[in-house]
């Protein structure tokens, strides 16, 4: 059996999914160790997924709130650069303290989130086999297809490809500390050169959230990458943080469900329009704000038109009995959503949140506002679009099957072990020697 590292980006919602598929792992025999700073600890509620730090010189334990803070609420060019500074010296730490903990640990092979780079780096660079998850959208490149954090539609002509490649352009330049940190990492660890997160993935197995049918038209992914659906725990684990009741949702009014996540769940003032929003449609709305808020604002969002505000929610139960979900457009929620049947008005915030949107809206499984700018007559107006056309449903049944039928964790797994020759079919627990 294998010792895997794991190494991702210190956020709850990556951790949560590889949280789900470490677990698998260890219930097949291997043993499995999360890798990063001090303060990624808390993150982890399966006692029996190990966790070791590194970085606490540059990384120290009471630091992370600080760049979550920065991540979730950048504001202008400024603070968006000092966000990718933190990527970048993420990144140079985790390349940095790796190597030794790996060495110290014994572990055998690195599932990398592909969210962050010194996963495969460092890997690479030992000569240890590793494997690449897609948490989020996958980053893999591709002409024609607008990258995860672009806010476009998908459109095969001319002049949507002029538009992909133009704002290709603009990101590379922007996040060109993070390539940077990247290059010279590469060349440090005596590898060709790497350009960005989509020059860090692995050969030998690449697994997605996602499915095939929720994506844009892909002609050019590799084939040993595999769309598996959502990594959710197979055996329900014990919550360090106990999820909030189902409400007792009374018949013949709707039921809507918002959330913004760990990292957004503090915009009051969004809730707020949601919550005006739902009180024009006279739905009943339990709002999920992931600690976020107060209790003078949680009052104030009942006194707007919530019917229930609590900080957590059994997500994927609500789903099943909410009749609409306002979200983000986390991956997470899109996934749990689209499995639960149930439409999504999205609206994206940062990161890939807009390539999702769109994706959720090309697929035709929900709609999507401007999370600044919409009103809450608009709002209603979408959620009442949600809930009255029948082709948000039928659409909805088809994709849910999609993803049902894709695997999720247990056939991550299965393709971890493949990967890796540890398959139980293969008839051997080595390790395959990576390069």
């Amino acid at each position: 059996m294998a010792h895997f590292g794991v190494v991702a980006p210190a956020f709850y919602s990556h951790y949560n999914a590889l949280e789900a598929l470490a677990g698998e792992l260890v219930a097949r025999g291997h043993r499995v160790t999360f890798l990063h700073r001090p303060d990624a600890r808390q993150y982890l509620r399966d006692g029996r997924v190990g966790f070791h730090a590194v970085g606490a010189d540059t990384h120290p334990l009471g630091s992370l709130a600080d760049s979550l803070q920065r991540a979730a609420n950048p504001g202008g060019p400024l603070g968006l650069r000092r966000v990718i500074l933190d990527m970048a010296g993420t990144t140079d730490m985790l390349c940095r303290e790796l190597p030794h903990a790996i060495a110290t640990l014994g572990i055998d092979a690195i599932v990398a989130d592909q969210m962050e780079a010194a996963g495969g780096l460092v890997a690479e660079g030992l000569g240890i086999p590793f494997v690449s998850v897609a948490c989020a959208l996958p980053v893999n490149r591709e002409p024609g297809i607008p990258l995860p954090v672009m806010p476009f539609a998908y459109a095969d002509s001319e002049r949507a490809r002029q538009l992909y490649e133009g704002s290709t352009r603009v990101y590379d330049w922007m996040m060109g500390p993070h390539h940077r940190s990247i290059a010279t990492n590469a060349r440090r660890f005596g590898l060709e050169r790497r350009a960005g997160l989509h020059d860090c993935l692995s050969p030998l197995a690449q697994v997605s959230q996602t499915v095939e049918a929720f994506d844009f038209p892909r002609r050019a992914l590799p084939a040993h990458f595999h769309h598996v659906g959502p990594l959710r725990p197979v055996v329900a684990r014990p919550q360090a943080r106990a999820a909030k009741r189902i409400p007792a949702v009374a018949a013949g009014r709707p039921f809507v469900f918002a959330s913004l996540g760990t990292l957004q769940g503090q915009r009051f003032g969004l809730f707020k329009r949601i919550a005006q929003a739902c009180r024009r449609l006279d739905a009943q709305l339990l709002v999920a704000h992931c600690g976020g808020l107060d209790a003078p604002q949680e009052r104030a969002l009942e006194r707007a038109g919530a019917t229930w505000v609590c900080d957590f929610a059994d997500q994927q139960a609500v789903l099943e009995r909410a009749d609409a979900v306002v979200s983000h457009a986390g991956s997470n929620t899109v996934m749990d959503a689209i499995a639960a049947r149930t439409p999504i008005l999205a609206l994206p915030i940062a990161f890939d949140q807009p390539g999702t949107a769109s994706r959720v809206v090309h697929a035709g499984v929900g709609l999507k506002a401007s999370a600044r700018l919409a009103g809450s007559a608009q709002l209603a107006a979408s959620l009442r679009r949600l809930l009255d056309e029948p082709g948000f449903a039928a659409r909805l049944a088809a994709l849910s099957d999609s993803v049902g039928n894709a695997g999720g964790t247990p056939r991550a797994a299965d393709i971890i072990e493949t990967a890796l020759r540890l398959h139980p079919q293969l008839g051997t627990t080595s390790v395959a020697s990576h390069g």
